[in-house]
Protein backbone atom coordinates (compact mmCIF):
# COMPACT_ATOMS: atom_id res chain seq x y z
CA UNK A 1 0.00 0.00 0.00
CA UNK A 2 2.35 2.18 0.54
CA UNK A 3 4.09 2.06 -3.02
CA UNK A 4 0.84 2.81 -4.04
CA UNK A 5 0.52 6.26 -2.07
CA UNK A 6 4.04 6.91 -3.05
CA UNK A 7 3.07 6.83 -6.96
CA UNK A 8 0.10 8.68 -6.30
CA UNK A 9 1.38 11.10 -4.52
CA UNK A 10 4.18 11.76 -6.92
CA UNK A 11 1.38 12.08 -9.66
CA UNK A 12 -0.89 14.75 -7.79
CA UNK A 13 1.76 16.72 -7.17
CA UNK A 14 2.49 16.84 -11.15
CA UNK A 15 -1.23 17.50 -11.29
CA UNK A 16 -1.05 20.26 -9.15
CA UNK A 17 2.47 21.32 -9.52
CA UNK A 18 2.02 22.42 -13.46
CA UNK A 19 -1.22 24.17 -14.76
CA UNK A 20 -2.73 20.70 -15.89
CA UNK A 21 -5.19 20.57 -13.35
CA UNK A 22 -6.44 24.16 -12.98
CA UNK A 23 -7.02 24.21 -16.48
CA UNK A 24 -8.54 21.10 -16.77
CA UNK A 25 -10.56 22.08 -13.93
CA UNK A 26 -11.37 25.36 -15.30
CA UNK A 27 -12.42 24.47 -19.14
CA UNK A 28 -14.69 21.59 -17.51
CA UNK A 29 -16.28 23.84 -15.47
CA UNK A 30 -16.57 27.05 -17.74
CA UNK A 31 -18.23 24.79 -20.32
CA UNK A 32 -20.17 22.97 -17.81
CA UNK A 33 -21.49 26.05 -16.13
CA UNK A 34 -22.10 27.52 -19.88
CA UNK A 35 -24.33 24.48 -20.33
CA UNK A 36 -25.89 24.65 -17.19
CA UNK A 37 -27.04 28.28 -17.47
CA UNK A 38 -28.39 28.17 -20.95
CA UNK A 39 -30.45 25.43 -19.65
CA UNK A 40 -31.81 27.35 -17.05
CA UNK A 41 -32.82 30.31 -18.66
CA UNK A 42 -34.52 27.70 -21.32
CA UNK A 43 -36.35 26.22 -19.05
CA UNK A 44 -37.40 29.77 -17.55
CA UNK A 45 -38.75 31.36 -20.71
CA UNK A 46 -40.73 27.78 -20.94
CA UNK A 47 -42.36 28.41 -17.62
CA UNK A 48 -42.91 32.03 -18.32
CA UNK A 49 -44.03 31.98 -21.63
CA UNK A 50 -45.40 28.22 -22.65
CA UNK A 51 -48.93 28.20 -22.46
CA UNK A 52 -49.94 24.77 -20.98
CA UNK A 53 -53.58 24.02 -21.21
CA UNK A 54 -53.74 20.78 -19.70
CA UNK A 55 -52.10 20.07 -15.60
CA UNK A 56 -51.26 16.59 -16.72
CA UNK A 57 -48.47 18.70 -19.76
CA UNK A 58 -47.85 21.05 -16.72
CA UNK A 59 -46.54 18.80 -14.50
CA UNK A 60 -44.37 17.22 -17.13
CA UNK A 61 -42.37 20.46 -17.50
CA UNK A 62 -39.98 20.02 -14.09
CA UNK A 63 -36.64 21.88 -13.51
CA UNK A 64 -35.12 18.02 -13.21
CA UNK A 65 -36.13 16.48 -17.00
CA UNK A 66 -35.72 19.86 -18.46
CA UNK A 67 -32.27 20.74 -16.26
CA UNK A 68 -30.73 18.56 -14.77
CA UNK A 69 -30.65 15.13 -17.04
CA UNK A 70 -29.20 17.59 -20.07
CA UNK A 71 -26.86 18.77 -17.43
CA UNK A 72 -25.87 15.35 -16.51
CA UNK A 73 -25.87 14.21 -20.41
CA UNK A 74 -23.24 16.81 -21.30
CA UNK A 75 -20.79 15.96 -19.03
CA UNK A 76 -20.58 12.25 -20.09
CA UNK A 77 -20.01 13.74 -23.62
CA UNK A 78 -17.42 16.72 -22.35
CA UNK A 79 -15.39 14.19 -20.07
CA UNK A 80 -14.67 12.30 -23.48
CA UNK A 81 -12.75 15.28 -24.60
CA UNK A 82 -10.94 16.78 -21.20
CA UNK A 83 -9.86 12.84 -19.63
CA UNK A 84 -7.65 11.54 -22.64
CA UNK A 85 -5.82 15.17 -21.75
CA UNK A 86 -5.55 14.02 -18.07
CA UNK A 87 -4.68 11.05 -19.31
CA UNK A 88 -2.13 11.21 -21.91
CA UNK A 89 0.79 11.84 -19.85
CA UNK A 90 0.28 9.34 -17.02
CA UNK A 91 2.91 6.47 -19.13
CA UNK A 92 3.95 8.50 -22.42
CA UNK A 93 5.45 11.33 -20.29
CA UNK A 94 7.48 8.67 -18.40
CA UNK A 95 8.35 7.46 -21.86
CA UNK A 96 9.72 10.26 -23.34
CA UNK A 97 11.72 11.52 -20.32
CA UNK A 98 13.69 8.52 -19.62
CA UNK A 99 11.93 7.79 -16.67
CA UNK A 100 9.88 4.77 -17.56
CA UNK A 101 13.18 2.41 -17.54
CA UNK A 102 13.83 3.36 -13.80
CA UNK A 103 10.02 3.18 -12.90
CA UNK A 104 10.18 -0.74 -14.81
CA UNK A 105 13.33 -1.76 -12.53
CA UNK A 106 12.55 -0.16 -9.14
CA UNK A 107 10.91 -2.63 -6.61
CA UNK A 108 7.58 -1.56 -7.30
CA UNK A 109 5.63 -4.06 -9.29
CA UNK A 110 3.44 -3.09 -12.68
CA UNK A 111 0.00 -3.12 -10.43
CA UNK A 112 1.26 -1.22 -7.84
CA UNK A 113 2.49 1.57 -9.82
CA UNK A 114 -0.69 1.26 -12.28
CA UNK A 115 -3.06 1.52 -9.07
CA UNK A 116 -1.17 4.78 -8.01
CA UNK A 117 -1.64 6.05 -11.41
CA UNK A 118 -5.10 5.34 -12.21
CA UNK A 119 -5.84 6.71 -8.63
CA UNK A 120 -4.03 10.19 -8.53
CA UNK A 121 -6.04 10.67 -11.72
CA UNK A 122 -9.60 9.79 -10.74
CA UNK A 123 -9.05 11.07 -7.34
CA UNK A 124 -8.66 14.93 -9.73
CA UNK A 125 -11.57 13.52 -11.58
CA UNK A 126 -13.77 13.61 -8.75
CA UNK A 127 -12.84 16.54 -6.86
CA UNK A 128 -13.48 18.49 -10.45
CA UNK A 129 -17.08 16.71 -10.30
CA UNK A 130 -17.24 17.88 -6.74
CA UNK A 131 -17.33 21.79 -7.87
CA UNK A 132 -19.49 20.56 -10.88
CA UNK A 133 -22.22 19.53 -8.92
CA UNK A 134 -22.15 23.11 -7.07
CA UNK A 135 -24.01 24.56 -9.55
CA UNK A 136 -26.87 22.06 -9.00
CA UNK A 137 -26.43 22.77 -4.84
CA UNK A 138 -26.91 26.52 -6.36
CA UNK A 139 -30.20 25.61 -8.05
CA UNK A 140 -31.82 23.36 -4.96
CA UNK A 141 -31.60 26.91 -3.46
CA UNK A 142 -34.37 28.55 -5.52
CA UNK A 143 -36.07 25.56 -6.56
CA UNK A 144 -37.73 22.20 -5.44
CA UNK A 145 -35.47 19.30 -6.87
CA UNK A 146 -35.94 15.32 -6.96
CA UNK A 147 -32.90 13.86 -5.25
CA UNK A 148 -33.47 10.91 -6.59
CA UNK A 149 -32.44 10.93 -10.38
CA UNK A 150 -29.65 13.56 -9.07
CA UNK A 151 -27.91 10.83 -7.37
CA UNK A 152 -28.63 8.15 -9.62
CA UNK A 153 -26.87 10.79 -12.42
CA UNK A 154 -24.11 11.38 -10.00
CA UNK A 155 -23.48 7.64 -9.47
CA UNK A 156 -23.61 7.41 -13.64
CA UNK A 157 -20.87 10.10 -13.94
CA UNK A 158 -18.87 8.28 -11.27
CA UNK A 159 -19.20 5.15 -12.60
CA UNK A 160 -18.51 6.16 -16.30
CA UNK A 161 -15.39 8.79 -15.53
CA UNK A 162 -13.12 5.10 -13.80
CA UNK A 163 -13.93 3.67 -17.15
CA UNK A 164 -13.06 6.91 -19.05
CA UNK A 165 -9.40 6.98 -17.21
CA UNK A 166 -8.83 3.31 -17.64
CA UNK A 167 -9.30 3.73 -21.84
CA UNK A 168 -6.82 6.74 -21.05
CA UNK A 169 -4.22 4.86 -18.97
CA UNK A 170 -4.44 1.74 -21.65
CA UNK A 171 -3.36 4.19 -24.24
CA UNK A 172 -1.04 6.30 -22.38
CA UNK A 173 0.69 2.64 -22.32
CA UNK A 174 1.13 2.38 -25.59
CA UNK A 175 2.88 5.25 -27.20
CA UNK A 176 4.98 8.13 -25.74
CA UNK A 177 3.73 10.30 -28.01
CA UNK A 178 1.43 12.43 -25.68
CA UNK A 179 -0.70 13.68 -28.71
CA UNK A 180 -1.13 9.82 -30.11
CA UNK A 181 -1.84 8.91 -26.68
CA UNK A 182 -5.09 11.30 -26.51
CA UNK A 183 -6.30 11.14 -29.77
CA UNK A 184 -5.76 7.18 -29.48
CA UNK A 185 -8.42 7.19 -26.08
CA UNK A 186 -10.21 9.87 -27.18
CA UNK A 187 -11.39 8.27 -30.45
CA UNK A 188 -11.92 4.97 -28.85
CA UNK A 189 -14.12 6.55 -26.52
CA UNK A 190 -16.25 7.91 -29.02
CA UNK A 191 -16.56 4.48 -30.90
CA UNK A 192 -17.81 3.17 -27.46
CA UNK A 193 -20.20 5.94 -27.35
CA UNK A 194 -21.60 5.61 -30.79
CA UNK A 195 -21.28 1.91 -31.08
CA UNK A 196 -25.48 1.23 -30.50
CA UNK A 197 -26.15 3.20 -33.78
CA UNK A 198 -24.41 0.27 -35.44
CA UNK A 199 -26.39 -1.89 -33.17
CA UNK A 200 -29.70 -0.61 -35.15
CA UNK A 201 -28.29 -2.21 -38.23
CA UNK A 202 -27.44 -5.34 -36.92
CA UNK A 203 -29.62 -8.42 -36.00
CA UNK A 204 -29.67 -11.41 -33.35
CA UNK A 205 -26.53 -11.68 -31.57
CA UNK A 206 -24.46 -8.59 -32.42
CA UNK A 207 -27.37 -6.66 -31.84
CA UNK A 208 -26.89 -7.83 -28.12
CA UNK A 209 -23.12 -7.44 -28.24
CA UNK A 210 -23.62 -3.89 -29.91
CA UNK A 211 -26.08 -2.59 -27.59
CA UNK A 212 -23.85 -4.54 -24.14
CA UNK A 213 -20.95 -2.37 -25.20
CA UNK A 214 -22.63 0.91 -25.43
CA UNK A 215 -21.41 3.36 -22.98
CA UNK A 216 -24.76 5.26 -23.95
CA UNK A 217 -27.16 2.23 -23.48
CA UNK A 218 -25.70 1.78 -19.54
CA UNK A 219 -26.16 5.58 -18.92
CA UNK A 220 -29.15 6.36 -19.97
CA UNK A 221 -31.15 5.06 -17.36
CA UNK A 222 -29.37 6.10 -13.95
CA UNK A 223 -29.07 9.63 -15.92
CA UNK A 224 -33.11 9.90 -15.95
CA UNK A 225 -33.15 7.81 -12.25
CA UNK A 226 -33.38 4.38 -12.38
CA UNK A 227 -30.30 2.69 -11.03
CA UNK A 228 -29.56 -1.49 -12.53
CA UNK A 229 -27.32 -3.13 -11.17
CA UNK A 230 -26.06 -4.72 -14.54
CA UNK A 231 -25.01 -1.07 -15.58
CA UNK A 232 -23.04 -0.79 -12.37
CA UNK A 233 -21.56 -4.27 -12.69
CA UNK A 234 -20.49 -3.32 -17.03
CA UNK A 235 -18.85 -0.27 -15.87
CA UNK A 236 -16.92 -1.87 -12.95
CA UNK A 237 -15.97 -4.70 -15.39
CA UNK A 238 -15.45 -2.40 -18.12
CA UNK A 239 -12.77 -0.21 -15.61
CA UNK A 240 -10.93 -3.53 -14.63
CA UNK A 241 -10.85 -5.10 -17.89
CA UNK A 242 -8.93 -1.74 -19.22
CA UNK A 243 -6.93 -1.74 -16.41
CA UNK A 244 -5.64 -5.55 -17.11
CA UNK A 245 -4.60 -4.63 -20.43
CA UNK A 246 -2.80 -1.82 -19.33
CA UNK A 247 -0.77 -4.33 -16.79
CA UNK A 248 -0.45 -6.66 -19.61
CA UNK A 249 0.83 -4.25 -21.69
CA UNK A 250 3.79 -3.03 -18.86
CA UNK A 251 4.43 -6.89 -17.86
CA UNK A 252 4.82 -7.18 -21.45
CA UNK A 253 7.65 -4.69 -21.62
CA UNK A 254 8.82 -4.33 -18.21
CA UNK A 255 10.50 -8.31 -18.84
CA UNK A 256 11.88 -7.06 -22.08
CA UNK A 257 13.46 -3.86 -20.20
Amino acid sequence: MGNIMAIFGKEMRSYFGSPIAYVMAGVFLLFSGFVFRNQLLEFHDMTVYLKLAEREEKMLLNVNTEVVTPFFEFQTFIWMIVIPMLTMRLYAEEKRGGTYELLMTSPITSAQILIGKFLACYVLYLLIEVMAFGYIGVLSMYSQLDWGPIFSGALAVVLIGATFISVGILASSLTENQIIAAVLSFFFLILLWIIDWAARFASDIFFVILKFLSLIEHTRDMIHGVVDTHDVVFFVSAAAFFLFLTHTVLESRRWRT
